[in-house]
């Protein structure tokens, strides 16, 4: 059936391919609900494309746990080259990154289809952002096609869509279902009601279709209904064909089906001639992923282990290479020892290619078939799992994957790796602020590892042991720790110990009043050169922090920026968290406390473990403060009895923290309980705190102006009796938004007996309906109107990384995932809006 209201996406993709055409390469992210046609759409595009232009094709598979780089590993096959050997070689993922990059710039004119990536991999969406980055200056286009109708707030997609949209190469198509009048005209010679037809359908092109190709006398009640009528129709073995086929994956090879169906050639044709299956380009797929549903469901639920086994043997027997697939029909059909066989060497692979939710999943599968009485084996499986789930922010799983692997490794008898997973534990109870029961980790394993000698494992219980004295204030103790972990590293050649290490040392250098950055870089080196990538993450989280607490914010942002890139890209989801959450931090000390409480938002929104929700929530509570929620901070409430007592318990435990923040606290003290003994002298302050401690308060708030510390130079401002500097306070805690801030400033100039106190500003204008600054308001418009967040930055003179995080508070306010329901929602709230 010919499409109908699709002019204006096929005249977008045939402009998109022209300009890639000449060299300004396109990413084309295609977005909509099952059924809308985004195939359809990409197909007619391809048969009306100019001759000249190669197209290639990858999909992501919904079927089972995919294999990490599907689609790449799709394009190789079609690319051959370097590209396919260094696939069957198992090569590092960077190198299969950028030979891709290579082989298609070589190409000239192409157009890679790279379909369903809301089933993709972590490392398939770090793929794409890899491209995107990187395809400006070539003769590429990607095409990529999602569904949008289910992304919930804190999808990874919807993390990924966030970034790709801000490079410039990319453009954004949404399909949208057919209006009547298309149905109508689609069913006109069918002999169905339209009307009845387009209510039940609602205009879903594919339900249209199926509906009207079933060839029945009255609407179905549903589009499986559809396809299962036509299934109907078809002999046994075609229909066993169908079924198999649906069993299999988004696609197959005719061989293969015929010898899983245990079928004749015949079958296959019968069922590719009912239009269910199709035949692309030798290869067999169901016409859409709704009606391979459809079949998948229909069959009973006592055949289908003998038919997974029957696929399981004929991948099998054609040596398919695919573990993730093999393992996945391994454990449907039931044959434990199939799974063990392919499932550890599926978590492998998708470890090596930092497709680590896979490879998580992958240990769990192989844990839920391994023979409980190999308990080392069964130990070992569980400490991967551990392993993996730390990776990606998943420590309560961790957690309890250590402990079981604990008590398996205690029944096998070994000490060391009793000792291993102690301190693998132990890491996971620090990141659940389980404080105690990790102190108490560290201690046992040392009284496991010390009596086996020097080896990789006592080098890390030094490491970690180091980390317990740096956070109670024992930095020398700390340092020397770390040493000696460093010494057995060393000479071990044990890389990664040895980075975390230098990095621990970096650190109790640092709260000790040293630098701390110089080793932390080599920290880092190292970690980088041996793709070290839980190191290489934890070194740029370090880094950020140390510059971001020395409020040296421009290098902060460029370890930012850097760090979270790497993170983003190798799937390490703690530390690509941990970055983000410091960079909130950074925001709000520097006055963009917009950008901050949506980037704490976009963190919140994540299943994030509680020592890296701690840091936004945090920032957020100063946010809400400041912003007049009530029941948040003592000091702005103008409660100075409460905010004495809360300072004095941030003081007793100020002993682990760095100068700046021992300085913070401090100021604090001073502020509300002058009286407050203990402060430490002024010449220990950073010099902010120090010039402001010695009276020389002018030259503080001059350096926390050039900081771009707008509010905590306005609280030095406060803290004096001038009346200038009181009336610049009430100024600045005014233009910042902080009501509680100004109402304190003006009771102190009040009660000083100045003249002409000016007063709170009224509340004359009505609030957004929808609980949006006019910021986002403003965003929100635009989006509404069809913007990309380059043309809103554009728009606005401000940039697209604002922009982004504008509209990330947007959906937050709003509660929807994505940009489209969120410009559904904010139609009703239009009308209460003044005009501009």
């Amino acid at each position: 059936m010919r499409l109908l209201e699709r002019e204006p996406p096929l005249a977008a993709l045939a402009a998109y391919a022209g300009e890639a055409g000449g060299s300004d390469g396109r990413l084309v992210l295609i977005a909509g609900e099952a059924g809308v046609g985004k195939s359809a759409l990409v197909e007619q595009f391809a048969a009306q494309s100019p001759p000249g232009v190669r197209w290639l094709w990858g999909a992501c598979d919904g079927l089972f746990t995919p294999r990490p780089l599907g689609p790449l590993f799709d394009l190789a096959d079609d690319l051959g080259g370097d590209l396919q050997a260094l696939c069957r070689a198992q090569a590092p993922r960077e190198e299969l990154f950028g030979t891709l990059l290579r082989q298609l710039s070589e190409l000239g004119p192409v157009i890679v289809l790279v379909e369903d990536i809301h089933w993709a991999d972590e490392a398939t969406l770090d793929l794409l952002r890899f491209l995107g980055r990187r395809i400006r200056t070539s003769k590429v286009m990607i095409i990529a096609t999602y569904r949008d109708d289910d992304l919930a707030a804190g999808d990874l997609l919807l993390t990924a869509l966030g970034e790709l949209s801000r490079q410039p190469a990319t453009r954004r198509i949404g399909l949208v279902p057919l209006s009547a009048g298309a149905v109508a005209e689609l069913a006109a010679a069918s002999g169905l009601d339209a009307a009845k037809l387009y209510r039940l359908t609602g205009g879903n092109p594919f339900y249209v279709t199926e509906a009207i190709a079933a060839g029945l006398d009255e609407v179905p009640a549903a589009a499986r209904d559809a396809t299962l009528a036509r299934a109907a129709g078809l002999t046994g073995p075609a229909r066993q064909v169908l079924e198999t086929a649906a069993l299999t994956g988004t696609r197959c090879e005719p061989e293969l089906l015929e010898a899983a169906a245990g079928c004749p050639p015949e079958a296959v044709t019968e069922a590719v001639a009912s239009g269910l299956l199709v035949d692309d380009g030798g290869e067999l797929r169901f016409r859409h992923e709704i009606a391979r549903l459809a079949v998948e469901r229909s069959v009973s639920p006592r055949r289908l282990a003998g038919l997974h086994a029957r696929i399981l043997a004929a991948l099998e027997a054609v040596a398919c290479t695919d573990e993730a697939r093999l393992a996945f029909h391994a454990e449907c059909a039931g044959d434990g020892a199939a799974v063990m066989r392919y499932a550890p060497a599926a978590a492998v692979r998708a470890s090596s290619l930092a497709a680590h939710r896979e490879a998580a999943a992958q240990y769990a599968r192989a844990i839920r078939f391994a023979d409980p009485a190999d308990v080392a084996t069964l130990a070992g499986l569980y400490d991967s799992l551990a392993s993996e789930c730390s990776l990606i922010d998943r420590w309560p799983d961790s957690a309890d994957a250590g402990e079981r692997a604990l008590e398996l490794w205690r029944q096998a008898g070994d000490r060391r790796r009793q000792g291993a997973t102690l301190l693998q534990l132990s890491l996971a109870m620090w990141r659940l602020c389980r404080g105690q029961e990790r102190a108490a980790a560290i201690e046992s394993a040392l009284a496991i590892l010390e009596p086996l000698g020097p080896g990789v494992e006592l080098a890390m219980a030094y490491r970690l042991q180091a980390g317990l004295r740096l956070e109670e204030g024992e930095y020398t103790g700390a340092a020397e720790l770390a040493r000696r972990s460093q010494e057995i590293a060393a000479r071990l050649g044990a890389s990664a110990v040895l980075s975390d290490a230098l990095n621990t040392e970096a650190c109790a250098e640092f709260n000790g009043g040293g630098d701390g950055a110089g080793l932390l870089r080599r920290a880092l080196e190292l970690a980088l050169a041996g793709r070290l990538d839980q190191q290489v993450g934890r070194a740029y989280a370090n880094l950020q922090a140390i510059y971001n607490s020395r409020r040296e914010f421009a290098e902060a942002e460029r370890v930012y920026a850097e760090g979270v890139a790497y993170a983003d890209e190798h799937d390490i989801g703690t530390y690509a968290t941990c970055l983000r959450g410091e960079q909130a931090s950074l925001l709000e000390r520097t006055g963009r406390w917009d950008e901050a409480a949506a980037l704490c938002a976009d963190v919140l929104g994540l299943v994030a473990s509680p020592i890296n929700r701690l840091s936004s929530l945090i920032t957020l509570g100063k946010l809400h403060a400041r912003r007049s929620e009530p029941g948040v901070w003592h000091w702005l409430a103008g409660n100075q009895g409460a905010a004495a007592q809360d300072a004095a318990l941030a003081a007793d435990v100020a002993a682990g923290c760095d100068a700046w923040k021992r300085s913070e606290i401090a100021a604090w003290l001073r502020r509300v309980d002058p009286a407050a003994p203990g402060l430490p002298a002024a010449g220990e302050y950073p010099e902010p705190y120090r010039l402001q401690a010695e009276g020389h308060w002018e030259k503080a708030v001059q350096l926390w102006t050039d900081l771009g510390c707008r509010y905590e130079a306005a609280l030095v401002r406060y803290d004096t009796s001038d009346e200038t500097a009181l009336r610049d306070a009430l100024w600045a805690f005014t233009d910042l938004g902080v009501a509680p801030a100004a109402q304190l400033t003006r009771q102190k100039m009040r009660q000083s007996g100045m003249p002409s106190v000016p007063a709170g500003p009224r509340n004359t204008t009505r609030a957004d309906p929808l609980g949006l600054t006019r910021r986002e308001r403003e965003v929100l418009d635009l989006i509404s109107a069809g913007l990309t967040n380059a043309e809103i930055a554009s728009q606005l003179f401000i940039s697209a990384k604002t922009v982004d995080h504008h509209v990330s508070a947007v959906l937050a306010k709003l509660n929807v995932p994505t940009r489209a329901a969120a410009a559904r929602a904010a139609q009703p709230s239009l009308a209460g809006q003044p005009e501009s």
